[in-house]
C-alpha cells in the first residue's frame, strides 16, 4: 500500500509474516502475537503519509540475512526513491514521531540509527549514496555487535550520524519481561497481548516488573543528538 507517491521518501517495513516469526522465535503464542505487532506497525507507518513497501518472507531474495536486507533496500532505491528508513515488526515502542524525526534528518544529509537494547537496531534511515558506501555484507547480522559495527562502517564516511532512543526489541521471553517495564509507552492492545504471552493477569503488571528498572539504568539514552564521526 502506497501513500503520498511524491514523496521522496519511503518506509521499508522488513517483516516476515507471524507464521515465520514464530519458527524463529520461541515465544509463547508467538503467532498471535506477531500478527498483532506487524498490525500496529503497518498502523503506525501509515500515519506517517509516507509510502511504504512491506518486504515479508515472500518478497525477499537471497539465501542470508544480510543479502535479503541488502536486495530489499536495493528494491525500494529503485523505484526511484532517494530516502529510505527500514524498520522491523519487533519494536512495539515505535511511534511516528521517529518516523518523522527520521525523516527530516535524512533531508539534512544525516544517516539515521535507531539503537535497539540487544546491540542491533530497529530503524535506519540512508539516502541512495550512504547505500552504495556501505558493505552490508560484512556485518554480522542479528548478533550483539552489530549496531556498533554499522556505526563504525559509517564513521569511515564522515557523516554526522543523527541516534535516536534506544527501544528494546522483542525476540525471545526475556525481551517480554523487559519492555513491560516501558509499560505506559505501549499501546493497551499490545500490552495485553504481552501479558497473555506471559500468562500473566493485567494487575500483576506494576508488581511484576517494577523490579526491571535497575537493570536498564546502565544505558546510555539518546534522545536524537547528532554525533560527528570522524573517519
Amino acid at each position: 500500500m502506497l501513500l503520498n507517491t511524491s514523496s521522496k521518501t519511503a518506509i521499508l517495513v522488513f517483516a516476515n509474516s507471524s507464521q515465520e516469526e514464530a519458527k524463529h522465535k520461541k515465544i509463547p503464542k508467538g503467532k498471535a502475537l506477531f500478527d498483532a505487532l506487524t498490525e500496529q506497525t503497518l498502523k503506525t507507518v501509515e500515519k506517517s503519509d509516507l509510502p511504504y513497501f512491506h518486504f515479508s518472507e515472500n518478497e525477499q531474495v537471497g539465501s542470508s540475512f544480510g543479502e535479503r536486507f541488502t536486495n530489499a533496500i536495493q528494491t525500494v532505491f529503485d523505484k526511484g526513491y532517494d530516502f529510505i528508513i527500514t524498520i522491523g515488526n519487533d519494536t512495539p515502542q515505535l511511534k511516528v514521531s521517529h518516523i518523522l524525526e527520521t525523516e527530516q534528518q535524512l533531508q539534512s544529509n544525516k544517516f539515521v540509527l535507531g539503537p535497539s537494547t540487544d546491540g542491533g537496531f530497529y530503524l535506519m534511515g540512508l539516502n541512495k549514496f550512504q547505500f552504495e558506501q556501505i558493505n552490508f555484507n560484512k556485518l554480522s547480522w542479528q548478533s550483539s555487535s552489530l549496531y556498533k559495527q554499522l556505526f563504525d562502517q559509517i564513521s569511515g564516511t564522515k557523516k554526522i550520524v543523527f541516534r535516536l532512543e534506544y527501544l528494546v526489541d522483542i525476540d525471545t521471553k526475556s525481551d517480554i519481561y523487559s519492555i513491560l517495564n516501558f509499560a505506559n509507552s505501549l499501546t493497551a492492545k499490545i500490552r495485553s497481548f504481552l501479558l497473555q504471552t506471559l500468562n500473566l493477569p493485567r494487575l500483576q503488571l506494576s508488581r511484576s516488573f517494577s523490579y526491571l528498572s535497575s537493570s536498564f539504568s546502565s544505558i546510555s539514552y539518546n534522545k536524537g543528538s547528532p554525533i560527528k564521526l570522524h573517519g
